[in-house]
Formats: C-alpha cells, sequence, structure tokens
C-alpha cells in the first residue's frame, strides 16, 4: 500500500506540478555531473550550456540555454525563457520528444531558448550561506520568487544576451509573472508573456484533492510540525496523501485526474521518463500561500495569520493584494487556457480576464481548448498544433 502511494503520489505530480555541508561560496546538494544540459538536451543531439545566477537573497539558480537548434544553426530571434510550474523543474519543456517538447520546437525555429529552475528544485539548491538541511533555507512562498528568482533571471537572460526576451510559463510560472507585471517589476525587459494554464485567482477550483488539502490545512500542519520542506517523496507528504484518501468524496482511484482534471492528451508513454527526474521539492509555505489562495479567492502576499504579525512584515494588518488591473494595457499577453482544466479553472481564469477588460485588444490573445486539462499544455503529445504553432504566431507580431 506505501509503495502504491509514494508512487501515485509522483504520478499526481506529473502536472503541475539533500545533503551539503555550509559554504559561504556556494552550496549544492547534488554534483551537477547529471545536470539538464547532459541528461536531457544534449542527449536529443542538441547543444546546451548551463548557467547560474544567485539572487539578492543569496540563492543559486541554474538555467540552461539551448543557443541553436538541431540543424547547428546559430539563434536568429529573441531569447524566450521558460517557467515551470509548481513541484516541477525546467525539465518540464524537454520531457516529450523533441518534436513535441516546446523548448527544442522553439529551439528549431531560431529562438535563444532560457530555462528556468526556482529556488528548491534539484538543480537550484545553491545558496551563499544556507544548506538545504537547514529550516531557514525553506523560508519562501512564491513572493519570494516575485521578489527575486524572477527578476534575477530575468535580468541575466537579458544582460547575456543584450535583448529583450519573450517569457512562456506554466501553472506557477504565470502566478509569479503576473504578480511581478501588475506591480511594474520587468517591463522594461520583456516583449511579451504567455501564460500557459495561468493562475492568478484560484477560488473556484474543482480539484477536489486540492480542495481537501487546502479547507484541512494540511500544509499548515507540516509547517507546525517543523517541516519546512515540502518533498512530493517524503515520508510526511506520502502520510498527507493517505489522510486525504480517506475522505469518502475523494476519488484516489484515478489521482492524476482528481488533481489536475481530465487530460486529454498527455503523452503517457514518457512517464518513466518523468518519474526518474520529477516532481521536486518545494517549501511547505509555499504550499500553504497557494492553500490561502484556494480559501480567500484573492491574489494577496502571504499571510501570517494575525495582524500583529502582517503589520510586522507589511506595516498592515492585512496582506497587500496583487491587484491585476494594474497590468500595463500595452503588455503582449498570450492566455492558454483549457476547458477541462481543475486547478486553472475557466471561470477563476474569466475573473483573471475581467481585471484586464482596459487591456489593448491587439495585445491580447487567447487560446482556448475545451478538452485540454492542467497538463496538456506541456506534455500533449499535440500540444505544437494546438498551443505552440500560435504561440510562435503571437511571438512574430511582437
Amino acid at each position: 500500500m506505501r509503495k502504491l502511494i509514494t508512487t501515485s503520489l509522483v504520478v499526481i505530480f506529473f502536472v503541475s506540478s539533500v545533503s551539503a555541508a555550509k559554504n559561504k561560496l556556494q552550496i549544492l546538494s547534488d554534483q551537477n555531473d547529471d545536470g539538464i544540459c547532459i541528461s536531457m538536451v544534449e542527449t536529443q543531439g542538441y547543444g546546451c550550456e548551463e548557467h547560474k545566477v544567485t539572487t539578492e537573497d543569496g540563492y543559486i539558480l541554474s538555467l540552461q540555454r539551448i543557443p541553436k537548434g538541431i540543424s547547428g544553426k546559430a539563434a536568429t530571434k529573441p531569447p524566450v525563457l521558460l517557467q515551470h510550474g509548481l513541484l516541477m523543474d525546467g525539465i518540464t519543456w524537454l520531457l516529450n520528444p523533441p518534436d513535441q517538447s516546446l523548448a527544442f520546437i522553439l529551439a528549431d525555429e531560431g529562438y535563444d531558448v532560457w530555462i528556468a529552475n526556482t529556488r528548491g528544485t534539484k538543480y537550484s539548491q545553491g545558496h551563499t550561506s544556507l544548506s538545504p538541511q537547514d529550516p531557514e533555507y525553506w523560508e519562501w512562498s512564491w513572493d519570494e520568487l516575485v521578489d527575486f528568482d524572477l527578476p534575477a533571471t530575468l535580468k541575466y537572460v537579458h544582460d547575456q544576451t543584450g535583448q529583450k526576451l519573450h517569457y512562456v510559463g506554466h501553472s506557477l510560472g504565470t502566478l509569479i509573472a503576473l504578480a511581478a507585471i501588475s506591480q511594474n517589476k520587468l517591463i522594461d525587459m520583456l516583449r511579451s508573456a504567455a501564460l500557459l494554464s495561468p493562475i492568478a485567482y484560484l477560488g473556484q477550483l474543482r480539484s477536489p484533492l486540492a480542495k481537501s488539502a487546502s479547507k484541512d490545512f494540511i500544509a499548515e500542519g507540516l509547517y507546525w510540525l517543523g517541516i519546512h520542506e515540502f518533498d512530493p517523496r517524503g515520508d510526511a507528504v506520502v502520510k498527507l496523501l493517505q489522510k486525504i484518501c480517506q475522505d469518502p468524496g475523494n476519488n484516489c482511484s484515478d489521482l492524476m485526474t482528481s488533481f489536475t482534471g481530465p487530460n486529454c492528451c498527455v503523452n503517457s508513454s514518457r512517464t518513466d521518463i518523468f518519474l526518474e527526474h520529477e516532481p521536486q521539492a518545494t517549501a511547505t509555505k509555499n504550499m500553504i500561500h497557494i492553500a490561502q489562495m484556494t480559501r480567500k479567492g484573492t491574489i494577496e502576499k502571504y499571510d501570517y495569520g494575525s495582524e500583529e504579525e502582517n503589520n510586522k512584515h507589511y506595516g498592515q494588518p492585512n496582506p497587500p493584494e496583487y491587484i491585476m488591473a494594474n497590468i500595463p494595457n500595452n503588455i503582449p499577453l498570450f492566455f492558454g487556457y483549457g476547458g477541462a482544466d481543475y486547478l486553472s479553472d475557466v471561470n477563476d481564469v474569466k475573473t483573471l480576464l475581467n481585471k484586464l477588460q482596459g487591456h489593448n485588444p491587439d495585445k491580447l490573445v487567447l487560446q482556448y481548448r475545451e478538452d485540454y486539462a492542467h497538463a496538456d499544455f506541456v506534455f500533449g503529445v499535440n500540444a505544437k498544433q494546438v498551443v505552440y504553432d500560435p504561440l510562435m504566431a503571437f511571438f512574430k507580431f511582437n
């Protein structure tokens, strides 16, 4: 039973989404001899570069660059930064065969492709003074991704290439971009933002398992027990899943569908390759922040649970809101969303789009697919035709 639960949990996060000593120069939990370039890109015949960027709060993030297509011809089009979702890393964009994986497709179309990996994932566990074994290392939520990871990564790619870039995010990767852009951050480095399975509001998500975890304050319970790293393969999270599955309202016989919706087009033949690399850890505090969004139906900063604590952090009794209506009306935006998505629910996407009613219609592209769920946008066998070709057409005009 335990093996079944562990394997099932790993498969759930097919969609969405440590031992090192302190070292003031850099700490990595794994040697990078099995890095993403070597394990996932060069094996397909593409050239690849490994890069590192350090955030202002000391996290050392890995970036991969695919500067040429399979033909060996250097990129002639602008840089594109790909940002993965929750409990995933940059391998998201490389798991399918090259003719189905967005990173390879873009490289073959002449784009200079950069792949981001957020803090806490396997190849981004470095820090200037902390180890992943330190609880302090995991003291962050997606607010810090907005404030530190995304700006550092974007600036690095911009400075390395000398060009403004296109941004593509999936799931959590859309949330951090929307939050940053709503604060008028990063605008001067962006050509456009493409948001697949966009997340801003979560009040109407349909995933019964995600709703149960939020309602039962599961992530908060882990944090109060001193578990600051949310590791999908760890004992604590396996027990969490067992608890959720005891609820008679939850169907744990088809966990992937229960979490993400009935994905129509995922390449199931790649599951074994996925399991070699994913899912990835995140901060328990990050999971709490997302649970807060589902309970409140709002998009705001992390709620510390009391007026006193919020005042300490924000100078006000309630967490500040990220105001979606503040997104500049002239930034080119591409939204790809699906009618079967249980996490990026159509009604929540409509709530977001209602906040953008003043957006320049010439700068807003909506790509809706009735049969697509959360994972189809990154793992669908037909995603090139359904999503990526329209996405690249959008890039050409921006």
